[in-house]
């Protein structure tokens, strides 16, 4: 025979009524786990980035921003200095770029020397746009904000002077 025709007490119905919910509920959370989030995330798949992609987008992006001379602080630009003069070397291209990275967001530091003449804001707003276009077109994830650190200005005749500047090898 049957359950359902046996009457039950009220402390049985409490417990089946649970037991539905709880169903409901396991049922709900497997669905939201399955809800897609972001153009990376596909029924078929999880596409998955580490920071320094996200990092190396956003530095060449920026270094094509006219008015950009060069990259990071001047630790930075000390190290890639040296770096270059070894054969067979590559260049850091996320050299001066920061990332905070989630499943479909993404926050970015810049780091620049921008050249003398060039107008800072303007040279700051094209750096922010071209790395929002680059980094969201790239990479699929929505870019909250970039943030740009000026850390100096490049004087043309800062190469000349040294250049021409007497080494002290050069003195007698």
């Amino acid at each position: 025979m049957s359950n359902d025709l046996i009457p039950q007490t009220g402390s049985q119905q409490e417990r089946q009524v649970a037991k539905r919910e709880a169903q409901a509920e396991q049922k709900q959370e497997q669905q939201a786990e399955r809800t897609l989030r972001g153009p990376l995330q596909t029924e078929r798949g999880i596409t998955t980035l580490e920071d320094t992609v996200v990092a190396k987008v956003a530095g060449m992006a920026a270094r094509e921003v006219p008015g950009v001379y060069d990259m990071g602080n001047a630790a930075r630009r000390a190290f890639s200095a040296v770096t270059e003069r070894i054969p067979n070397s590559q260049t850091n291209v996320a050299g001066g770029i920061g990332v905070e990275k989630g499943e479909t967001q993404t926050a970015i530091d810049v780091t620049v020397v921008v050249e003398y003449g060039a107008s800072i804001v303007e040279v700051g707003n094209a750096i922010r746009r071209n790395v929002i276009d680059q980094v969201e077109s790239a990479t699929g994830l929505e870019v909250l904000e970039v943030n740009i650190n000026v850390v100096d200005v490049h004087l043309p005749q800062a190469d000349d002077d040294l250049s021409s500047a007497p080494r002290a090898t050069d003195l007698q």
